[in-house]
């Protein structure tokens, strides 16, 4: 099942831009092996879910796997050959915005090279740069 809030304030947002660098979610809390964005992007519902598959088919559902990021921004589309005007489009899919130094999956319990294989699988299905980090 694909993630999406519950309930919003306002149904349909704006684009908006993604500046910085992140702040808050730059160090490891829960796991010992991490996967962090090296660049800006915006990531599906449907990538995090398939990187989190992967992680846990990998891993052969041993240890824990922690998703730390969450897809709140509604992205809305038109039908396809719809003339211009007519109001804004349907809610589409929902992505989470992501800024560089972000920790996206952690995993925990285990201390393998399993591990740096399950994230390295789960970044081929991210559309943004990331890097493997691990807990000293």
């Amino acid at each position: 099942m694909l993630l999406r809030p519950r309930q919003t304030k306002f149904r349909k947002l704006f684009k908006g831009k993604i500046k910085g660098v992140e702040q808050k979610a730059i160090n490891l809390q829960f796991g010992s092996y991490g996967l962090k964005a090296l660049e800006i992007g915006r990531i599906s519902a449907k990538q995090i879910e398939a990187a989190r598959r992967t992680i846990t088919r990998k891993l052969r559902r041993a240890g824990k796997v922690y998703v730390r990021i969450f897809p709140s921004v509604p992205v809305t589309s038109k039908p396809i050959e719809v003339r211009m005007g007519k109001g804004k489009g349907a809610v589409d899919y929902w992505v989470a915005p992501v800024k560089p130094g972000r920790i996206l999956f952690e995993i925990g319990g285990l201390n393998s090279p399993l591990c740096i294989a399950a994230l390295k699988n789960a970044s081929h299905k991210l559309s943004i740069a990331t890097t493997i980090i691990e807990k000293k």
